[in-house]
């Protein structure tokens, strides 16, 4: 069975839906604008680079689940009409993967971050450490 090569898929993706830079990201930010950034990195990978301020993490395993109001997983964050969800991964890849579906979800208020962390981290855009979230009843 022949495979479609992701290089397509983020590709067909990306022309469907809103590609950011990090400097628009930063000036939405500047403006007051309300921009929810969300991170859809490993935790392994957060742990070894850090994030962005402010960010929610949002494992891109569970995304759907946690925007979706009927899921049980719904997270209220992403429950807000009026705030723009930037979302962004390492390079950009799978945060157009994911823009794409939560569009498809019926989101209309969700961008992504052109060259991702990466773009963010060479930008010299604030960069912070993570730090988990102690596990109920730890």
């Amino acid at each position: 069975m022949p495979i479609k090569p992701v290089e397509q898929m983020v590709r067909e993706a990306s022309a469907q839906i809103t590609t950011l830079s990090v400097a628009q990201v930063r000036e939405r930010q500047a403006l007051g604008q309300a921009v929810q950034l969300v991170d859809l990195r490993d935790v392994r990978e957060l742990e070894r680079e850090g994030t962005v301020p402010g960010a929610v993490h949002a494992p891109r395993g569970m995304i759907e689940f946690w925007v979706d109001p009927t899921s049980p997983y719904f997270k209220p964050v992403f429950g807000k009409d009026s705030t723009t969800y930037v979302l962004f991964c390492a390079a950009g890849w799978r945060s157009a993967l994911t823009a794409k579906t939560l569009q498809d979800m019926g989101m209309t208020n969700v961008a992504h971050i052109d060259g991702g962390f990466g773009a963010w981290r060479d930008a010299k855009a604030p960069v912070q450490p993570y730090v988990a979230k102690p596990k109920p009843g730890a």
